[in-house]
């Protein structure tokens, strides 16, 4: 049987209420019906993200430790075990497990799990501190704030959120907080699950990777991410004459090097319309504004499929990148003087392949288009997997699926082919149903921040994100 949480966090709750200034309380008022206890909760998840930006994880070098023992205090506190794992020096992760029964049942087990490591940033760029978890305009501000430790602070008040109502488990329910996403370097999930998977074996699994999306101030859609494209990372390499730079030549690597980079950039890979997209689509033109409708409700056409294909792949930049493989060039490399032509110039391509696509089909189109000898393509080894897509028909989709639309009214739940990859792909290689669920109502504007300058989320979507969470989390593993 379900008990009541203690009285003092609903007088917590209602303190914060009346000393909160009008202008924050409008922006974390949660949604009617929302109990003091779970008020008290999204407060403490939102005090969890600003400290856990404030720990600078930047990846490389990581150093995520500091963070995983941050949360093992948290969970400490609640008087449930965590262990924090050291992957590397300096690296960790931190497990904590509840169990339904006096044994651990992995194939029906529930993993929540999230990165404590964030990119890079230019702090020159941003208008706030990236690491100071700055609260501006309703929103927080902060490297990770959405990609991601959002996730992770949510993770962490569904799973003390269940252990605080002290609710019957069906389902044991598994906490995990890793490390090295961003790089998938010798720390990674890959690491997690070699050395340690009888601490994380699970049959389902919530991740990031699928957004709430949010427009003109109300809740459209909630893609949850059953599927991901693979990453791959190509050299491409230029070779000349070096020399003086005083006596140019035309076989400049440079010049070749950037003539090779633009077309590259600006080429357009076939459009492929896989069948999760196809379905993505169908559930969504309902939601949609009757001039996008209409080009959806197109690609079952037979005469006007492709064309309907390439306008919907204009519209939207995660649209195009969910309709075809995609080419980023995001690094360039030539020269050590300003007087001297180098004998070599590269740069990297970040490429994203549709599942079942081939790297070498991509690599023969890009050599097509640059029709240069002084040119050559290098696959480098550190390709993302190719897993199987998750369920759509599971029972933990089904509990997303049902629960959406009573959370955010009116809202349709859509299977995502989500065109970055997570940690969920190696979790699918073992046979686990992971989903992704960023479960924030973000802006596609917001989304879009993820990995730039002023990546931000709204308080008011951070706290409603939570609650969404926790509900999704008790219903599937109580029931």
């Amino acid at each position: 049987m379900t008990r009541q949480l203690p009285y003092i966090p609903s007088l917590l709750a209602a303190v914060i209420l009346l000393v909160l200034p009008p202008a924050t309380l409008k922006s974390q008022t949660p949604a009617p019906g929302t109990s003091p206890e779970m008020l008290q909760l999204t407060a403490e998840a939102q005090t969890w993200l600003t400290d856990l930006i404030r720990i600078n994880t930047t990846n490389p070098p990581g150093n995520e430790m500091e963070a995983a023992k941050y949360i093992q205090n948290v969970l400490q506190k609640e008087n449930i075990p965590a262990e924090v794992l050291e992957m590397k020096p300096g690296r960790g992760i931190v497990v904590a497990r509840m169990q339904a029964g006096p044994l651990p049942d992995s194939a029906r087990a529930l993993l929540l799990v999230a990165h404590l490591d964030v990119v890079g940033v230019d702090r020159a760029k941003w208008t706030v501190d990236p690491f100071a978890a700055t609260e501006k305009d309703n929103y927080i501000y902060g490297r990770g704030a959405i990609d991601d430790k959002g996730m992770v602070a949510a993770n962490l008040a569904a799973f003390i959120g269940l252990k605080r109502s002290g609710a019957r488990l069906t389902r044991d329910v598994i906490f995990l907080a890793d490390d090295d996403e961003e790089e998938g370097g010798e720390a990674s999930i890959k690491a997690v699950i070699d050395r340690y998977w009888d601490k994380i074996a699970c049959g389902f699994a919530l991740n990031e990777g699928g957004n709430v999306v949010l427009l003109n101030g109300k809740v459209q859609y909630v893609a949850v991410q059953t599927s991901e494209k693979v990453a791959y990372n190509v050299t491409v390499t230029a070779t000349g004459t070096s020399g003086h730079a005083s006596i140019p030549q035309k076989d400049n690597p440079v010049v070749h090097l950037a003539a090779a980079v633009q077309k590259v950039g600006a080429l357009e890979t076939p459009l492929h319309l896989l069948t999760m997209t196809r379905r993505y689509f169908e559930q969504l033109a309902p939601v949609e504004d009757e001039d996008i409708a209409k080009w959806i409700r197109a690609l079952d056409t037979s005469d006007r499929a492709d064309l309907a294909a390439l306008r919907l792949a204009a519209m939207n930049p995660i649209w195009n990148s969910m309709l075809r493989d995609t080419i980023a060039p995001t690094e360039l490399k030539a020269g050590v003087r300003v007087n001297v032509v180098p004998p070599q110039a590269s740069a990297n391509l970040n490429i994203r392949l549709l599942p079942g696509n081939s790297i070498q089909d991509v690599i023969e189109q890009m050599q097509k288009a640059v029709n240069d000898p002084q040119i050559k393509f290098t696959v480098e080894p550190d390709a993302g997997p190719s897993a199987p897509s998750s369920s759509i028909t599971s029972d933990l989709f089904q509990v997303i699926e049902r629960l959406a639309p009573q959370q955010f009214s009116g809202a349709v739940v859509v299977p995502y082919l989500s065109p970055w990859y997570t940690d969920s792909s190696y979790l699918r290689l073992h046979s686990v149903q992971s989903y992704g669920l960023v479960p924030f109502p973000l802006t596609e504007q917001d989304i879009l921040r993820m990995h730039g300058d002023d990546e931000r989320i709204p308080i008011a979507g951070f706290r409603a994100g939570v609650d969404f969470l926790y509900k999704a989390v008790h219903e599937f593993v109580t029931k």
